[in-house]
């Protein structure tokens, strides 16, 4: 496996323990349809929470929160309607969160931004 790929997939199990931690359900891991992936689908009480992942190892090409655009975030939400689409429970709301994990000399510093859309 690529480092890179390595890094990214670290990164998301960090992400899914740092959830449960927090007393979110993940419900579904890379979940994927024809229209794009969502990282981890979670509940957090009776929202529908749909987490972007994103793993840097630095800075040279922006912090890892900044590479998330708006065109990502919009894509989140159609794929969050996708997702919904498949299930029978329904929620009373949808949230789309990030989380930027950076590793620096080994160690992951984590940034958890809700609700960014």
């Amino acid at each position: 496996m690529a480092a890179k790929d390595e890094l990214g997939r670290q990164g998301e199990e960090l992400a899914a323990e740092f959830l449960r931690s927090r007393g979110l359900s993940v419900l579904a891991r890379n979940w994927r349809c024809k229209a794009g992936e969502i990282d981890i689908v979670a509940r957090d009480g009776r929202a529908l929470v749909v987490v972007e992942v994103k793993t840097r190892s630095g800075r040279s090409h922006g912090t890892a929160y900044e590479a998330i655009g708006q065109a990502k975030l919009r894509r989140l939400r159609a794929l969050a309607a996708r997702w919904l689409a498949e299930q029978d429970e329904r929620f009373e709301s949808v949230r789309v969160d990030v989380i930027a994990l950076e590793r620096f000399a080994g160690d992951f510093a984590i940034r958890h931004e809700r609700g960014v859309v």
